[in-house]
């Protein structure tokens, strides 16, 4: 991306919105608004994911998969592919090593009705 914006979105997050052949799915201002919103949300979530170790201790991978699990959910306003970055950023802010994310399996109409 090269404009006179200041901020430099980071290949990781230009692959979120990138198709096969490496072509932007967005333009690049609304890239660099979602970028922002996701490295904030990473920088604000360093703090709970350490009360959560200190606090709960359950391994560092349980606590990201799930801060990730609860990022995939609809209600968050969070694509999944946005989701795993905003993890695997917090995971690198953390200092932690980042297990395997897997988004959860999006339950149908018929099997939330029965929850």
């Amino acid at each position: 991306m090269y404009d006179d914006n200041q901020i430099h979105v980071p290949p990781s997050f230009m692959a979120v919105y990138s198709d096969a052949r490496g072509r932007l799915t967005a333009s690049a201002n609304e890239v660099r608004a979602r970028y922002e919103l996701c490295e904030d949300l990473a920088g604000h979530l360093v703090e709970q994911a350490q009360t959560l170790y200190h606090v709960q201790a359950p391994s560092e991978a349980e606590i990201l998969r799930r801060i990730h699990a609860g990022l995939c959910a609809a209600e968050s306003g969070v694509p999944v592919p946005e989701a795993t970055w905003i993890t695997t950023r917090l995971a690198e802010l953390l200092n932690w090593p980042c297990p395997e994310l897997v988004a959860p399996a999006p339950q149908s109409a018929e099997g939330a009705e029965g929850v």
